[in-house]
Parts: structure tokens; C-alpha cells; sequence
């Protein structure tokens, strides 16, 4: 057995998203800029709906744990590309790798139901507006968050039960910037293809299945608003684009990577730059600044804070 069979990897070198000197500062300013946006604007959504009592409802109740799990997917990817974009040094240890790969699929699959649940909500709200409140009680509400952490972190151990011990002697490079299971399964020193293929194919059934029970879910309400009323649907209609947006932004980079995990042009590096800094900042703002709710408490927390500053 030569040298490098007998070498376990302790880390591995993620090549990042170009090789080029200018596109890496490109890339830096870019991403330093958006994670900034993205920490203020989910933090405030966070601190909006858990101060202000006019927003303790279940819709807003999901939209801010929405905006927490993408504070979460964003920080656990952004800042550790900007350090190595500063610094040079591309390196990520074995364990961190694995620790990366875990939490991504925990808050990747929870963010899944979460949008599941939002939709569930806007079902009640459109098509059962008399009985919303008793349904979607706090016990509802609790229940759908608990069920959708529940769900994202059976999902990973699975997922990682069949890869953790696989064996790892070289090569050691991941085409992108952040560690994730169809590049870290296909670095492992044995014949991997039925397990790329059956670790591909799960993720890429629950992506897919979740998209089209959303798509479906949508167009359920939409044809029940359209029975009941014609005006109904213009407002429904107003409701749901930012919600379908969303999930057509979510879910786009999800099903490519896992429906086509090693493509010949590295295009979901970059399609998954959606997933962990232009969706986390849209959310915000769609949901926030297309709601009138949302708008005003803003303003009340503004001027909040800036009497406390005054008095201070």
C-alpha cells in the first residue's frame, strides 16, 4: 500500500468560488457586505415580533423563527468563506467539515417544514379565517417549530450515519465554500457511487417532494379563494407571491444540487450563494416591507430605541 493510502485526512482545502485575485476581493467586499445586511435586517425581524405585542400571532410567530433559521444558515457558511477570502487560508478540519455538513441538513430540512408550516398557516387564515385562531393556537404553533427541528435533526443524523466513518486518505480538495455531503462522499477512498447515489437521491426526494407540496398547497388555496370569491383571489393572490417567491428561490439551488450533484461547470457553488446570502436578506425584506403590520411596528421600535439613546 504506497503513502497516501496509509495518511488519514485530517482537513480538507476548500478551493472557494475562483482562484482569481480580483474576483476574490470582488467576492469579500460582496459577501461582507451582504452578511452585515443579512445579520441586522434578521436580527431586527427577530427582536420586531418578539417586542411588540400587536405582532405576537402565529403568522409572525413563524416568520421570525423563518428569519432566525436563515440568520443561522447564513452565519454558518459567510463568515467562515469571508475569513478565508481575507486570509488565504482555505482550510477546514475534519471535524469541522462534518459539524458543518450536520448543522446545514438540521437547518436546511428544518427551514423545509418551516415554509411548510407558513403555508399551513395561510391555508387556515385564507380559506378558515372564523376558526384561525382556534386552530393555529399557541400549542399549533409550538407543535409545527418543534416538529420542524425534530424533522431537520432526525434527517441528519440519518444522512451522516452512512457517510461519518468512511474512509478518507486523498485526495483533499472541495470544489466550493462550504462542506456539504455529495463533494465530502465523493472524496471518501472506496467505490462511493451507491452511496452518493442514495444520499443524493433522499436529499433530492425531500427537496423536491417539499417543493411540490408547497407548489400544490398554494394552488389549493388559490382555487378555493377563487370558488368562495373573485375578490378573494386578488387579495390571496397579493398574500402568496412573496411566499411562492421564496419558495421557488429556496428550493431552485436544493433540487439542482442534489438532482445534479457533480456537473461538469461548478454552478451550484454559486447557485447556493442564494441559499446562504441573497435569500436571507429577501426574506426580510419581502415579508417586512410588503406588511403593513410589520412596517409600523418597526417604527414603534425605532422610536423606542431612540428615546432610550436620547435619555441615555
Amino acid at each position: 500500500m504506497n503513502e497516501a493510502n496509509d495518511t488519514e485526512v485530517s482537513e480538507f482545502v476548500l478551493l472557494g468560488l475562483s482562484a482569481s485575485a480580483p474576483i476574490q476581493h470582488f467576492f469579500l467586499a460582496v459577501s461582507t457586505v451582504f452578511y452585515v445586511t443579512i445579520l441586522l435586517g434578521n436580527l431586527f425581524v427577530v427582536f420586531t415580533v418578539s417586542f411588540d405585542p400587536h405582532l405576537h400571532s402565529p403568522m409572525y410567530f413563524l416568520l421570525a423563527n423563518l428569519s432566525f433559521m436563515d440568520l443561522c444558515l447564513s452565519t454558518l457558511t459567510v463568515p467562515k468563506m469571508i475569513s478565508d477570502l481575507y486570509s488565504g487560508h482555505n482550510a477546514i478540519s475534519f471535524q469541522g467539515c462534518v459539524i458543518q455538513i450536520f448543522v446545514l441538513h438540521v437547518l436546511g430540512r428544518s427551514e423545509m417544514v418551516l415554509l411548510i408550516a407558513m403555508a399551513f398557516d395561510r391555508y387556515v387564515a385564507i380559506c378558515k379565517p372564523l376558526h384561525y385562531l382556534t386552530i393555529m393556537n399557541s400549542w399549533m404553533c409550538i407543535l409545527l417549530l418543534s416538529g420542524a427541528w425534530a424533522i431537520g435533526l432526525i434527517h441528519s443524523v440519518a444522512q451522516l450515519a452512512f457517510v461519518v466513518h468512511l474512509p478518507f486518505c486523498g485526495p483533499n480538495e472541495i470544489d466550493s465554500f462550504y462542506c456539504d455531503l455529495p463533494w465530502f462522499i465523493k472524496l471518501a477512498c472506496i467505490d462511493s457511487y451507491r452511496m452518493e447515489f442514495l444520499i443524493t437521491a433522499n436529499s433530492g426526494f425531500i427537496s423536491t417532494g417539499s417543493f411540490f407540496l408547497l407548489i400544490i398547497s398554494y394552488i389549493l388555496i388559490l382555487v378555493t379563494v377563487w370558488k368562495l370569491s373573485l375578490g378573494g383571489l386578488s387579495k390571496a393572490l397579493s398574500t402568496l407571491s412573496a411566499h411562492i417567491t421564496m419558495v421557488v428561490l429556496f428550493f431552485g439551488p436544493c433540487v439542482f444540487v442534489y438532482m445534479w450533484p457533480f456537473p461538469s461547470v461548478s454552478v451550484d457553488k454559486f447557485l447556493a450563494i442564494l441559499d446562504f446570502m441573497v435569500i436571507p436578506i429577501l426574506n426580510p425584506a419581502i415579508y417586512t416591507l410588503r406588511n403593513n403590520d410589520m412596517k409600523m411596528a418597526m417604527k414603534r421600535l425605532s422610536s423606542q430605541l431612540l428615546s432610550l439613546r436620547k435619555i441615555s
